[in-house]
């Protein structure tokens, strides 16, 4: 009952935390607005001329660079043998139709819900924040975007029935580009922030929205990639100053390969924390976080079945038809433990972070 209390309590508090970060970017702009005595110098319509030279290419990265960089990076690590002959059978299946069916299908959920549902459900605000500096715009949708797609991937490890439309994404056993898209469609669809990001570039603030998309692309790319980039911050004394700041505000290798470890007791493996996705410092704040600059030795899930591909991109539509799977049929929940695999701890390796509030 204390913990039933205490979990609420957190949670209370964690919400109200969020409501006082989205406000934030809202004050910042309104502050700015204040002390130019209304007069605005900046739109997000055009960049600040320092930026202009790096638009073409963002838009290229936008529409082709992202796809082509992830192709690229997932053949180095092909060959530099990272996956351990673990990319077979079924993970092979649900990896490759994973990573093109959200390509063929979304566009046209994201253009319908542009040009069809925001123009009817509120017809008069089209290009009514068109008056943001571009910074207010970038940082606006920076913070609502990320911080929201925070709690749906932690409230998709805490509440039970969420749990398993997302644990096609924690099923693979290896790290890296194969399995980046690795997710349950229906998980996809439903991504809370692209709907709200959808809603702000129809507001005015489609180029704020584009050099966040790319940011955080990239930041999520790298953070999967099975080439650990972040090792030489930690091993290089001069770095360490940089690579405490770094790995504290964004999602890093060290920190989000913990995220998909198969265990969660053993000092490294942190699979009920480290939720952030461009952002880090939601973890830091809200006490899920875990930095040990440490990589686990096997990710995945020690209850994984090696589900059939259907069940798991399409799952509860189609039920697995293996014994003992949470996607077959009849199951209504199960336990978000991980096997813990207890082990002593180095206090200068493992570092757990606490909230800031």
């Amino acid at each position: 009952m204390a913990t039933d209390y205490n979990s609420k309590s957190k949670l209370t508090r964690d919400l109200s935390i969020s409501l006082l970060l989205y406000t934030l970017p809202v004050l910042a702009i309104y502050l700015y607005f204040k002390l130019s005595n209304g007069v605005v110098s900046e739109s997000h319509i055009s960049l600040p001329s320092f930026l202009q030279f790096t638009k073409p290419a963002f838009e290229n990265i936008r529409t082709w660079g992202l796809t082509v960089f992830m192709l690229v990076l997932g053949i180095i690590e092909f060959a530099a043998g990272l996956y351990d002959d673990q990319w077979t059978g079924e993970e092979r299946k649900i990896d490759i139709i994973s990573f093109l069916a959200p390509k063929l299908i979304l566009p046209p959920v994201i253009a319908f819900f542009s040009l069809t549902v925001l123009p009817n459900l509120i017809p008069n605000l089209e290009n009514t924040l068109s008056w943001v500096p571009f910074w207010g715009g970038f940082f606006l949708i920076a913070v609502a975007d990320d911080l929201t797609q925070y709690w749906y991937h932690r409230l998709h490890h805490q509440v039970p029935f969420l749990w398993r439309f997302h644990r096609t994404h924690h099923s693979a056993p290896y790290m890296g580009m194969a399995m980046l898209s690795r997710q349950n469609f229906i998980y996809t669809v439903f991504f809370s922030q692209i709907y709200l990001t959808a809603t702000l570039t129809f507001l005015g603030l489609g180029l704020p929205a584009l050099f966040v998309l790319v940011i955080k692309s990239i930041i999520t790319l790298t953070a999967h990639s099975s080439i650990a980039w972040d090792k030489p911050f930690y091993k290089y004394k001069v770095l360490h100053p940089f690579a405490w700041v770094l790995e504290r505000l964004i999602s890093t290798p060290a920190t989000h390969h913990a995220h998909h470890a198969d265990t969660s007791g053993d000092g490294v493996g942190h699979f009920k924390g480290n939720f952030g996705n461009m952002f880090f410092i939601w973890d830091v704040i809200f006490g899920t976080g875990l930095i040990t600059r440490q990589f686990p030795k096997s990710y995945g899930m020690k209850s994984y079945k090696q589900e059939e591909w259907y069940a798991q991109f399409l799952w509860p539509i189609f039920k697995s038809k293996k014994e003992g799977s949470a996607l077959a049929e009849g199951v209504l929940s199960v336990p978000l433990t991980q096997k813990a695999n207890i082990v002593s701890q180095n206090p200068s390796y493992l570092e757990q972070v606490q909230s800031q509030s």
